[in-house]
């Protein structure tokens, strides 16, 4: 059986409120990743309640010490690195770095590695509307990052 194109529903800096349409945006995906700043774990209860599996990093507002700081995953061939807060340079070993904690959306190669930042659903920053993204990796690795504004 071949392998089929991979859906992420990606979203970050919830701070204790989910978007009223999460059922619609995170369906037909076969994995959730929280950026962090979940703040309520109530949350991760709804977000696990959709179906998917969740992989989430602790934020900088979240109380939860056992959520890891860092996620380290493969998918398709591709390496991603799940942080809450971007690191100032280019990680080695991985190929796109997932992160939130500026409040703005993301899409920039840097040293190699494409950093990628879904923005926030509360609380925007600089202008950017509240949003979310959805991140395609096809079978040969080819990735698809789009955002869905929330508002």
């Amino acid at each position: 059986m071949e392998p089929e194109t991979l859906r992420i529903f990606v979203l970050a800096d919830t701070h204790n409120h989910l978007p009223d349409n999460l059922e619609s945006l995170a369906e037909g995906a076969d994995e959730i990743w929280h950026l962090g700043d979940v703040c309520a774990p109530s949350l991760v209860v709804s977000l696990e309640a959709l179906g998917p599996p969740l992989t989430l990093v602790r934020g900088n507002c979240d109380g939860n010490f056992e959520w890891p700081l860092v996620a380290d995953l493969k998918r398709h061939g591709v390496r991603f690195r799940l942080v809450h807060i971007p690191p100032s340079h280019a990680p080695g070993g991985v190929d796109v770095l997932l992160h939130a904690h500026t409040h703005v959306p993301r899409n920039e190669r840097k040293d190699g590695v494409l950093f990628l930042n879904p923005g926030c659903v509360t609380r925007p920053n600089r202008g950017a509307p509240p949003s979310v993204a959805t991140l395609q990796i096809a079978p040969d690795g080819t990735l698809t990052w789009s955002l869905t504004r929330l508002r």
